[in-house]
């Protein structure tokens, strides 16, 4: 009996023991496709292309029936420095919401600068609101010559050489408003090549060919000139010893 007693107690030992180690196997495997989930995701994940600025931070109130309500109002530009860049608002009850907000909005927004050779095509003048805003292109090395906010939005544009002049009020939501009006109104220029200066060019390939041709010609007719003044030296020579002999 004492026997049997002992078989039974190990059975049931061994039959508490198994489930333990199932779920101890099922929470590593859990665990390993966890990891390899979290490994693609992050893998898959491209960094951010564009950099955000933050323009200007207030603070608005709101009255209402029960007192006033306090919100951030966030003005942020983003741009990628290779010719995108865009400027939003957007308001909160946090900064950090008014400025996600405002980057989402700023996204929807991005316009394209055109630059060549690092500055705009043509100078232009804005004027948005009270605020009147004006740009000319700049030379190689110029840098940018820029104030407040115009400077940051253009440095987001990736514009390198430029003069900027605020005329108007120093308000920097409508300055920021004003640039981005001003870059929009950009046109592109296309540099075209004239069919006089192609065809000049086609010319002068022809004649450096010609000239080339004339110059073997030249060769080939000076070397038979010689191997025909060989032989007839040759031909004298021999003549020259058989009268001898």
């Amino acid at each position: 009996m004492a026997e049997e007693k002992k078989q039974n107690q190990a059975q049931e030992v061994k039959t508490e023991a198994k489930p333990e180690q199932k779920d101890d196997k099922l929470k590593s495997v859990s665990a390993k496709r966890i990891r390899k989930k979290n490994s693609s995701f992050k893998k898959n994940v491209k960094k951010d292309e564009f950099e955000q600025r933050i323009l200007d931070l207030a603070r608005v109130t709101r009255v209402m029936a029960g007192g006033k309500r306090m919100r951030f109002r966030a003005c942020v530009a983003i741009g990628d420095k290779k010719g995108q860049v865009g400027v939003a608002m957007g308001k909160g009850a946090d900064v950090s919401i008014a400025v996600q907000k405002a980057v989402n909005r700023a996204r929807k927004a991005l316009i394209c600068v055109p630059i060549i050779n690092d500055t705009i095509p043509h100078a232009v003048k804005q004027k948005f609101g009270a605020s009147v805003v004006l740009f000319k292109p700049g030379k190689d090395g110029r840098g940018v010559i820029a104030g407040g906010i115009v400077r940051v939005i253009l440095e987001l544009a990736g514009i390198k050489n430029i003069t900027c002049k605020i005329i108007g009020t120093n308000n920097k939501v409508t300055n920021a408003k004003c640039t981005i009006k001003a870059l929009e109104s950009l046109k592109r220029i296309e540099i075209k090549e004239d069919k006089n200066k192609k065809i000049n060019v086609e010319e002068k390939k022809e004649k450096k060919d010609d000239k080339k041709d004339d110059k073997k010609v030249e060769k080939k007719s000076n070397l038979a000139k010689v191997k025909n003044e060989d032989k007839k030296s040759k031909t004298i020579k021999k003549v020259v010893k058989k009268e001898e002999k």
